[in-house]
C-alpha cells in the first residue's frame, strides 16, 4: 500500500492551525486533569513509602490498621527490646524507640479551620532510627521537658507551630523548640517530643509502637517468629517501609478513582470535539480526497492519513496538557489521610509512567474521535469528490 506522507498530514493540520489549537487545547485540558490525579496519587505514595526505613521494623498491636489504632503494654515493649538481632549504635544502646501515637486538632494558618495533626512520642534513639530527619530551626527536645519539634509541614501551615510558639495541648503547654526536615516524607506533617512526657500528658498507660532496627535485615523472619510464638505478645511485626506503604493504599486508590471517573467523563466532550473537527477537515478537503485517489492511494491509506491527523492532533494536545501538569510539582499541598484521619502534606510527583499513561490516554481520544470521519473520507467515491470539486 501506497503511504501518504507524514509531511501532507502533519501540514493539514498547520493549515487549520486556529482549530487544531483549540481542539487540541481541550484534549490539553482533559490530559491535564488526567495526569495531575496520577500525579497526587503518586506524591501521596511516595511521601508514605520513603517514611520508612528498610532496616527498620514496626511492631503493633495485632490487627491494628495504624498507629493511632494500636496499643503495647509496657511489659510487652520490655520483651520486645530484649529480643536477639537487633542493632546497636556507637554507645552499645539498642536501636529500640517505644513511641505513643495520639491526634491533635490545630488550626491552619491558611484559614483557622482545625485539622488532626499527629503527635509522637519519641526520644534521641527515635531520631537515630530515621536518619532522613534532620532539625533545620532551633534544636532537639530536652528529655523530661514541655519541648516539642514540629515538622516543616506544620510548622508552616498551623498556627502555633512555629519555631518559639507555644502549642497548649494534653491541658499543657508546649513550646516549640526546633523545626525538622524529614525529606518530603510523612514525618513532616508530625509534631514530636518527648515520650515519657507524653505519655501522662495524654494518660496513655501504652505505646503505640515499638520500631527498631534489626543488625541484619535477613534476619526480619526470625524476629517476627520469636514474636509470633510468644503468647505474651500478641502484636504484628511489619517493616516500617512495607506499613507505610499500605497507609498510602486506600487514599492513593480514592483519589484515582475519583479523578479518572471525571477524566473519562471530560474526555467525551474532548472525542467530540476532535470528531467535529474532522468531520469539518473530510468536507471541506472532498477535492483533495478525490485527486489523492485518482493518484493511485487507496482507501486504507486514506484512511490512515485522517486518523493519523486526529492522532498527531491528540498528541499536540497530550503534550500541551502535560506540561501544564508539570508545573504542579511544585506546588506544595496537603489532604487527610483516610488511614489515619490527620493531615498530611505532599508535593505532586511526575513519573515516566504517568508520561506514558497520559500520552496513551490523548492517543486514544484522538483515535476514537477520528476514527469515524477517517473511515467516512475512506469511503467516498473518487467520481463523487472530483464532481463535487
Amino acid at each position: 500500500m501506497k503511504a501518504i506522507p507524514l509531511s501532507y498530514i502533519a501540514r493539514n493540520l498547520w493549515v487549520r492551525r486556529v482549530t487544531t489549537l483549540l481542539t487540541a487545547g481541550g484534549m490539553a485540558l482533559v490530559v491535564f486533569v488526567f495526569a495531575t490525579v496520577l500525579m497526587m496519587g503518586e506524591g501521596i505514595r511516595a511521601t508514605l513509602v520513603a517514611t520508612g526505613q528498610p532496616d527498620n521494623v514496626l511492631v503493633l498491636r495485632k490487627g491494628a490498621g495504624a498507629e493511632i489504632n494500636s496499643g503495647i503494654a509496657r511489659s510487652q515493649a520490655a520483651i520486645v527490646e530484649s529480643l536477639p538481632g537487633i542493632a546497636t549504635n556507637a554507645q552499645g544502646e539498642r536501636l529500640v524507640s517505644k513511641e505513643p501515637v495520639v491526634l491533635n486538632t490545630l488550626p491552619k494558618r491558611s484559614n483557622g479551620k482545625p485539622s488532626n495533626v499527629t503527635v509522637r512520642g519519641t526520644s534521641a534513639l527515635g531520631m537515630e532510627l530515621r536518619p532522613q530527619v534532620r532539625i533545620v530551626e532551633g534544636r532537639m527536645f530536652r528529655p523530661g521537658t514541655s519541648e516539642i519539634i514540629a515538622g516543616r509541614a506544620v510548622a508552616n501551615g498551623f498556627q502555633g507551630a512555629a519555631l518559639g510558639e507555644t502549642l497548649r495541648f494534653a491541658q499543657r503547654d508546649w513550646k516549640v523548640v526546633g523545626v525538622f526536615d524529614a525529606g518530603k516524607t510523612g514525618f513532616d506533617s508530625e509534631i514530636w517530643g518527648d515520650a515519657d512526657q507524653m505519655m501522662p500528658a495524654f494518660r496513655r498507660n501504652a505505646y503505640s509502637t515499638v520500631v527498631l532496627r534489626l543488625a541484619d535485615a535477613a534476619s526480619f523472619d526470625r524476629l517476627k517468629d520469636a514474636i509470633d510464638a510468644d503468647p505474651r505478645l500478641k502484636l504484628d511485626v511489619k517493616r516500617e517501609a512495607a506499613f507505610y506503604a499500605e497507609q498510602s493504599e486506600g487514599l492513593v486508590t480514592f483519589i484515582r478513582i475519583l479523578g479518572l471517573s471525571l477524566s473519562i467523563i471530560f474526555s467525551i466532550g474532548a472525542i467530540v470535539g476532535a470528531m467535529i473537527t474532522m468531520f469539518a477537515a473530510v468536507a471541506q478537503r472532498t477535492g483533495e480526497i478525490g485527486t489523492l485517489r485518482a493518484l493511485g492511494f487507496r482507501r486504507s491509506a486514506v484512511l490512515v492519513a485522517f486518523l493519523g491527523e486526529s492522532l498527531l492532533l491528540a498528541l499536540v494536545g497530550g503534550v500541551i496538557g502535560l506540561a501544564a501538569a508539570s508545573g504542579m510539582q511544585a506546588v506544595n499541598i496537603s489532604t487527610m489521610n483516610f488511614q489515619t484521619f490527620s493531615e498530611l502534606a505532599f508535593q505532586f510527583r511526575l513519573t515516566p509512567g504517568i508520561v506514558s499513561s497520559s500520552l496513551q490516554f490523548a492517543l486514544a481520544m484522538g483515535f476514537v474521535g477520528g476514527f469515524i470521519p477517517a473511515w467516512r473520507a475512506s469511503r467516498l467515491r473518487i467520481v463523487d469528490c472530483l464532481r463535487e470539486a
